[in-house]
This record gives structure tokens, C-alpha cells and sequence, in this order.
């Protein structure tokens, strides 16, 4: 088994993958999608394909209040077009897709701050310290939910 782990952004889509018993994240990367998000959603079904995926989180990012704004709300609608188009995919036999993989959102409040805090101590800083936010906030998210379906 693999996840995969997506965290939202408007200039980049951080991408984190799982070792194959779920129980460490790695960054793979990210996709450029230039204040668009739905511009990943081809790259992410090929990564699903490839990578075998079998369960895909999402960061959903609530307000610190626990409601959804409209970052949340666009998480959901980001979701939901992955889900149609993997749909597609499977039947497209262009795409390496074979299965459409489960998809969870993640409250995903604070991991942003958790991963510059882990960059800042793997003492990544400067002009590399940006791009890799997104991929290494993917990582939190999807540990975080390694980390409880373990519980």
C-alpha cells in the first residue's frame, strides 16, 4: 500500500508519498500551478498511476476557529474534481490509473508553521526554503494521518 499527500497551494502543490507500510512520509516534490491548484490535477492522477496509490489525503484548511473558509471550501471542490476525473482515468487507458483510490480531507490547521519550523531545523533556509514548504507541509499532513490510522 502507498498514500499520497497533498497540501493546496496557490503558487505550489506539495506532494508527499509513503513508504509501502505506511509508516513514513517523504517529500516527492511539488507541481507549479501558478494561482491555480486545479492545474495539478492531471500531474497528481499520473503520480497516483504510477506510484500504485492507494488512499489519497488532502489537507483541508480550516480557519483556526474549526470552520471552513474559503481556502476549505476550495480544498473540497479540489477533492471532488480529483475524484471525477479519476473516474475517468480508469476508463482512459492513456492513464496508468486502474483503481480509483480512497481520498480523505485532513484538517491541516498549523502545518504550514509545523513544517517551516522543521525546515528552519534542518536548517534549510533562503531561496531553498520556499519551494520546499509545500512538499514538506504535505508530509506533515500525510504523517499526521499515518500516524492515526495506526491508533
Amino acid at each position: 500500500m502507498v498514500w499520497l499527500g497533498i497540501d493546496l497551494g496557490d503558487a505550489r502543490v506539495g506532494l508527499a508519498l509513503s513508504d509501502p507500510e505506511l509508516t513514513l512520509a517523504h517529500p516527492i516534490g511539488n507541481i507549479q500551478v501558478y494561482g491555480d491548484s486545479f492545474r495539478a490535477l492531471d500531474e497528481v492522477i499520473d503520480v497516483i498511476g504510477d506510484e500504485s496509490v492507494d488512499h489519497v489525503v488532502i489537507g483541508l484548511p480550516l480557519l483556526l476557529n474549526g470552520e471552513e473558509g474559503k481556502s476549505a471550501k476550495k480544498a473540497r471542490r479540489w477533492s471532488v474534481n480529483l475524484e471525477k476525473r479519476l473516474h475517468a482515468a480508469v476508463e482512459d487507458e492513456s492513464y496508468s490509473v486502474t483503481r480509483v483510490p480512497t481520498i480523505e480531507l485532513v484538517d491541516e490547521r498549523l502545518t504550514t508553521v509545523t513544517a517551516h519550523h522543521q525546515l528552519f531545523d534542518a536548517r534549510i533556509g533562503g531561496r531553498k526554503h520556499r519551494p520546499m514548504v509545500d512538499q514538506q507541509s504535505a508530509v506533515v499532513i500525510l504523517q499526521t494521518a499515518l500516524d492515526r490510522s495506526r491508533e
